[in-house]
């Protein structure tokens, strides 16, 4: 067998080895506790729990009370503004007048100065 040929042939195994353990470190290997769904999330999430449960009951959560305020809680803290806001307030118009060039005195063209004659200088 050619060195080439064999020098390729390992450079490919070598290459799927790599993938196939990049693979398989991304999927992840499920061992996680399902029972457990907390543990996922160490800062608390207690609605998601209660929102898992009544996704899997299904038409039954209708009129479960329970589920109804979930929902409700989720709705509040999903379409929460990130800052607040005042209802009906007009926003500020100030302008920065440090950033604004002085101003500069009116200058007419010469134009204007043979439409109008009393502001032509001697």
């Amino acid at each position: 067998m050619d060195l080439k040929i064999a020098a390729r042939i390992a450079a490919v195994l070598a290459l799927g080895a790599a993938m196939t353990a990049a693979f398989m470190a991304l999927r992840g290997d499920g061992s996680r506790d399902a029972s457990s769904p907390r543990s996922a999330h160490p800062g608390g999430e207690p609605a998601r729990v209660e929102l898992a449960r009544c996704r899997d009951s299904g038409m039954a959560a209708i009129d479960d009370d329970t589920c109804r305020k979930a929902w409700a809680e989720s709705r509040r803290r999903f379409l929460r503004p990130s800052r607040p806001v005042a209802p009906n307030a007009a926003p500020s118009i100030e302008k920065d007048t440090r950033r604004l060039p002085p101003p500069q005195p009116p200058t007419t063209s010469r134009a204007e100065d043979r439409l109008n004659p009393e502001t032509v200088a001697p």
